[in-house]
């Protein structure tokens, strides 16, 4: 028999599995007083910092003041609608702040962190938990506002002070956040924002951790080993989602194989979805890693090392050639300091990721630490699971960092079996001198390092770069996710070698984007057995050449989707049969 504990408890979980943020839905009809006192009453009931209760709830009915509010937050909606890219800006169009007016109450909550006096319990080292004590209130309140069967909406679009100026608050006083409350036509059965495809909700196994930070595992389970988790992610094509897309491209309003290379790419993409036609890829993500090389001091480029942490200012500032393609075929740009010599100011749109300052010098030792090389390898995983988990369904190889195709040519070298002088190109473009001198430094690399391609982690630490790591990692973590992960130029490429050694599906989820003018490059890709969309004898890096093939990579899959049968167009087959 089913104890009244334990139906207590059923009752609180399932209240906070059908917590729902509603947008839109709200029903005219009221809200009945003694429910709002007891759902404010919960709020009240939350823990506080010294049990200071640094809350105060403003109840707003008046129609004129919830247009003026609605007012408000649609002109910051507008403004960050306008920094989105086109997809995500179509996404958004359908997320309105309707709630404000329709729903009949709307709730202000707000923070005093002056009350309990100069120096309450708890604050004095933690200044900011007033306001997390205030978030603890609205997280009762919405659970509260579910178990009456009322919905609740979070609106975020607001210039705090100007809401706070509307609402007439004292200039002390915060807004932590402004809900919208009311009975609803329905509780959908999932986040609006996933059933729309904005965003995926994280596993709890990526958020939780044991003892240590990146000591990931469950309650009751032993740390998981994050590279092998997610290499043991990656599973092989699917084959009937494959046969279909071959059989729907036969079908296609076009001669059979008229469309060369992007009718394979379809293919694959529907294999590796797992269903015809494919996600179109959109939204797009690349990710920028930057790191600095100890190999620079032996010469092999004529730029500072300084530039590499000028460059990524740049990126960040919109400056960059990479910004520009990417602006172009509307791809989010993230810039990932995953080893950058120089320490970085905090940046919009920088992951500060650092697992050290740059790697050592691989002629006289190893580049990094086996340690460095996990965590680095770690860090692109978990960049490419969080751009998934936002919504992203293609993810881009971008890098940055002076020498670092000199560490590339090292990879490559060790990993195909090939002598320096056929994998060492110019970079950013040295002269013959300086090009040879690169030569001897990559042989001098491998001739101390004796690296093993049966050891691909051993490899990448002796004479690889903190930014190959993070692209092996972020190759690794693409695959596992079941999304094309579109490859650069001659670091990317050096990095999937990396991810291939360690697990050779890994490749199915890769798209050479472009063959780079680096001779290393065009053995890289051969080697993966992949076919380059675009040669433009680009060397650039920085995601430049993935970038220009995205279209191409979403128009393959758009074929699938738009384009009419023979039988839906009433066109004639190749035999003159008209298949009307």
């Amino acid at each position: 028999m089913t104890s009244a504990a334990d139906l207590a408890r059923e009752a609180i979980y399932q209240v906070i599995a059908e917590r729902r943020d509603i947008r839109e839905g709200f029903l005219p009809d009221p809200v009945d007083d003694d429910a709002l006192t007891r759902v404010l009453a919960a709020a009240h009931r939350a823990p506080s910092v010294g049990l200071t209760q640094p809350w105060d709830f403003l109840v707003i009915r008046d129609p004129a003041r919830r247009e003026r509010v609605r007012a408000l937050a649609e002109a910051q909606r507008q403004a960050y609608a306008r920094s989105l890219t086109p997809a995500r800006r179509r996404a958004f169009a359908g997320l309105k702040v309707e709630a404000i007016r329709e729903a009949p109450v709307n709730i202000a909550v707000t923070c005093d962190p002056t009350r309990g006096g100069r120096n309450p319990l708890g604050r004095h080292a933690q200044p900011r938990t007033a306001a997390y004590s205030v978030a603890c209130a609205v997280q009762n309140l919405w659970l509260a506002a579910r178990a009456e069967g009322l919905g609740v909406g979070w609106v975020s679009f607001f210039s705090e002070r100007e809401l706070a100026a509307e609402l007439g608050l004292p200039a002390h006083l915060e807004v932590i956040a402004y809900l919208c409350l009311g009975h609803v036509a329905e509780f959908p059965p999932a986040p609006r924002l996933a059933l729309t495809g904005w965003a995926r909700r994280r596993p709890l196994a990526w958020a939780v951790h044991q003892e240590s930070y990146g000591r990931r595992g469950l309650p009751g389970e032993e740390p998981v080993d994050l590279i092998e988790q997610t290499v043991a992610a990656v599973r092989p094509l699917d084959e009937a989602a494959m046969a279909e897309a071959r059989d729907l491209q036969s079908r296609l309003t076009k001669p059979p194989g008229a469309l060369g290379a992007l009718e394979d790419l379809s293919v694959r993409l529907a294999g590796l979805a797992g269903t015809c036609p494919p996600p179109v890829p959109e939204p797009a993500a690349v990710a920028i890693f930057a790191a600095d090389h100890g190999v620079h001091a032996q010469g092999v480029s004529p730029w500072p090392q300084e530039v590499t942490a000028q460059m990524v200012a740049n990126f960040l500032a919109g400056g960059a050639v990479v910004n520009a393609f990417a602006g172009q075929v509307g791809a989010e740009v993230t810039v990932v300091d995953v080893g950058v010599a120089a320490d970085l100011p905090d940046a919009p749109g920088l992951l500060p990721r650092k697992v050290a300052h740059g790697t050592a010098d691989l002629t006289r030792g190893p580049a990094m630490t086996p340690e460095q090389a996990r965590r680095a390898m770690e860090t692109g995983i978990e960049v490419a699971r969080d751009l998934v988990a936002a919504g992203n369904r293609c993810l881009l190889t971008g890098d940055m960092g002076i020498a670092n195709t000199t560490a590339s040519a090292a990879l490559i070298a060790a990993f195909t079996g090939l002598p320096p002088e056929r994998v060492t190109g110019r970079g950013t473009g040295i002269d013959d001198a300086t090009h040879r001198h690169k030569i001897e430094v990559v042989r001098a690399a491998l001739d101390r390092a004796r690296p093993d391609p049966a050891d691909p982690l051993r490899v990448l630490a002796e004479v690889g770069g903190l930014e190959h790591a993070a692209l092996a990692g972020f190759v690794l973590g693409g695959a596992a996710a079941r999304v094309p992960v579109v490859l650069d130029g001659v670091i990317a490429g050096a990095a999937a070698l990396v991810a291939a050694a360690l697990c050779p599906r890994a490749v199915d989820a890769c798209v050479a984007g472009h063959r780079s003018a680096e001779p290393g490059h065009a053995v890289t890709v051969e080697e993966l057995g992949l076919r380059p969309l675009v040669d433009l004898e680009l060397r650039l890096g920085e995601g430049t050449g993935a970038l220009l093939a995205l279209p191409l990579v979403q128009g393959a899959v758009r074929v699938l989707h738009e384009v009419a049968t023979f039988d839906a167009a009433g066109v004639s087959d190749k035999s003159g049969h008209d298949r009307s």
